[in-house]
């Protein structure tokens, strides 16, 4: 784990870099030269913060993903006779 640091000024100015030094640790931003905040990634807030996700939660992120349900009859099965 790299811990860096970073100023307000800075963070400002390169969150984007902020963002890239926090997948490899957490980033302390300064304000006066005194830690102010901290920035971590979800996965490290979460796993500090002892919280699981949910499954639904879970989903509720993904962006992007297939899904193709299979259909009964391609498993051999067939609806119900209920007459």
């Amino acid at each position: 784990m790299v811990i860096t640091t970073v100023s307000s000024r800075s963070f400002n100015q390169d969150a984007s870099g902020a963002k890239k030094a926090a997948q490899r640790g957490p980033v302390f931003i300064t304000d006066r030269g005194r830690p102010a905040h901290v920035l971590l990634t979800i996965e490290d807030y979460e796993r500090l913060a002892g919280r699981s996700v949910t499954l639904s939660e879970a989903l509720a992120q993904a962006t992007d993903f297939d899904f193709e349900p299979t259909r009964l009859g391609d498993l051999g099965l067939r609806s119900a006779d209920l007459d």
